[in-house]
This record gives C-alpha cells, sequence and structure tokens, in this order.
C-alpha cells in the first residue's frame, strides 16, 4: 500500500520533528538525528504514486482530501493531485491555485515581478513577450536542480508552492523532485562537516540582478540549509553555476560536490513526474528540476505556480 499504511495516529511526522527529543538538525545532538533519520528513511516515498490524492474539486476539498495532502507534506514535504478539473481559463485557473493553496494554510503570496497582479504565475514559454521571455522557466528548455527563490533575503524565503497543470507539453517537461530532509540525510551521513558548510551565513551567494535601470536586485547571500522560525528544515539551492558564487573553501567545495553527486543520481529518492492536465503539486518547496520540451503550438504547455511565505499547514 505504500508509505502511508500505518494509520495517522501510530505514526510520527518527520517533517514537524517535535517528537523527537533534542533537535534532529543539531550537529551535536545524534541521539536525536538518528531517531529521526530512522522514520524518516523508512517511510520515504518509492514512487510518485504515494503522493498521489485524488481530488474532486480543489475548490473545495472535502476534510479527507485536505487531511491527504497535509499528511503527505508533513512527511514528504510535498504531494501531487489529481483532478478533473485542468483549468477553464486564467480566472479559473488563478482562483484554483489560490484557493487551494488557502485550504492549506497558505496565504501569504509572493507577488515576483514576473507574475501577473494577483501574485499567480502563468509558466509557458514567452518567447517575444516581455522581458519574461528572457528567464528559462518561460522556455522550453531544461532548468537544473533548484528550490524556488533562492535569489531571495531571508525575510521573503519562498516556503511552499503549488504547481498545477492546464496543459502538458506534446513531449517532455517532466519534474524530479527530491524532499530537502532527504538530501539533508544523504550530507550528513556521507559527512556532517558538509551540512556544517552548507550551514555557514556565507555559504553561497547570488549575484546582483541588473537591467537598464542599473542593479534591479541586490546581490544575496545566506547558507544553503537553515531553520525557520518553526525548526524546520529550509533550503536554498541552485545547480545553475551562472546564478551563483560559492564560498571559495575545500569544505564548501566538497559537500558542494556531494550534494551534486545526489541530485546526480546517487539518492535513491528522487522521484520523476511529468505532469498531466489536472495533475497538480504542493510542497514545502522541495527540490526539482524540468527536462525540456516540445510544444504543440496549438495547444502550448501551461502551468500556474503560485509562491507563499507560509510552509503547508500541519493539521
Amino acid at each position: 500500500m505504500g508509505p502511508l499504511a500505518t494509520p495517522t495516529s501510530e505514526r510520527p511526522a518527520c517533517a514537524r520533528p517535535a517528537w523527537v527529543r533534542g533537535n534532529p538538525f543539531d550537529l551535536d545532538d545524534e541521539a536525536a538525528y538518528r531517531a529521526w533519520r530512522d522514520i524518516k528513511l523508512e517511510q520515504a516515498p518509492r514512487d510518485p504514486a504515494d503522493l498521489v490524492v485524488e481530488l474532486h474539486d480543489p475548490l473545495a476539498l472535502t476534510r479527507a482530501e485536505r487531511g491527504a495532502l497535509i499528511e503527505r507534506c508533513a512527511h514528504f514535504n510535498m504531494a501531487l493531485y489529481r483532478c478533473a478539473r485542468a483549468g477553464d481559463g486564467k480566472t479559473l485557473s488563478h482562483a484554483l491555485v489560490r484557493q487551494l493553496g488557502c485550504q492549506l494554510g497558505l496565504v501569504r503570496l509572493d507577488a515576483n515581478w514576473l507574475a501577473d497582479d494577483d501574485g499567480i504565475s502563468p509558466i509557458t514559454v514567452r518567447a517575444g513577450a516581455g522581458p519574461a521571455a528572457g528567464f528559462i522557466p518561460y522556455t522550453d528548455r531544461a532548468i537544473k536542480w533548484h528550490t524556488d527563490g533562492y535569489y531571495l533575503p531571508p525575510g521573503r524565503a519562498i516556503r511552499a508552492m503549488v504547481l498545477h497543470c492546464v496543459r502538458p507539453a506534446a513531449g517532455g517537461g517532466a519534474n524530479r523532485l527530491l524532499d530537502p530532509e532527504l538530501a539533508y540525510i544523504g550530507l550528513r551521513d556521507a559527512d556532517p562537516a558538509f551540512v556544517a558548510a552548507l550551514m555557514a551565513d556565507d555559504a553561497m551567494t547570488i549575484p546582483p540582478r541588473c537591467d537598464e535601470d542599473g542593479i534591479a536586485r541586490a546581490a544575496q547571500g545566506g547558507p544553503v540549509f537553515s531553520l525557520g522560525p518553526d525548526g524546520a528544515l529550509q533550503m536554498r539551492y541552485t545547480a545553475r553555476t551562472r546564478s551563483i558564487e560559492w564560498k571559495a573553501d575545500a569544505a564548501t567545495r566538497a559537500a558542494v560536490a556531494c550534494l551534486e553527486g545526489l541530485l546526480g543520481g546517487a539518492s535513491p529518492h528522487v522521484l520523476r513526474q511529468r505532469m498531466e492536465a489536472g495533475m497538480g503539486l504542493v510542497s514545502n518547496n522541495v527540490l526539482h528540476d524540468r527536462e525540456a520540451f516540445q510544444d504543440d503550438p496549438a495547444a502550448p504547455r501551461l502551468l500556474y505556480r503560485a509562491r507563499f511565505h507560509d510552509r503547508v499547514a500541519a493539521v
């Protein structure tokens, strides 16, 4: 039946490890880490199907549907859903993404500069259509591993995301997904020094973004791994070498090489999913990438994305 076979009341929630005595993300607290790690690995999803929740109407979740989405996000930091309603236009699609998030405790939308006025971003090829055309998510090219908003300051950290598919590509466009907590385990098991290096406040710096008026976004330094105000693990990362400057020391280089190895195939926990119409992803900003795709000019690939400064609700 998959990793959710055990009743919820008998199983601790891995992504919110308050049940563990101590702090599993404290490198000096090995007992807490081991207790949390063992449960996390035991329950790790082995197939994208373990994450799927069937929804009758994402605009009005039933109690069971909401509970299933929250449970998967509590254990895996993500859930996939499938519904009959793919979206019949911009207004309905925006409402679907926004209302689905709201029902899961996601209310603080990140109003990024390429989003529509209400903070929802249509993810589609925008060749020749304004400034978005110059950014890789709005092309048909592959996108390397990243978490959303890795270039934002701590006060604007993206903690959750809803991604809804209206139309898939004619070919390609699949995503790979990895729970950041499983990446953390892979690094810490390999060498705790890797985690220490990536938790340093100066581990990575995102260079400034400039436009014709000068600096549009200042350089942003910070850690890869950090803890949110609720004690939950947060991650900011991009594999794009042009978009990042790593701390120039041996410890950081070794940690980054290990992480790249995990994302390149060493981790058994990477999942692959190609979104179909009516499918979507709810996540606490997990690691993801996207393969290149081929569009049907008559029905181009279209997804809607909402990014939030909240995590998915605990209950």
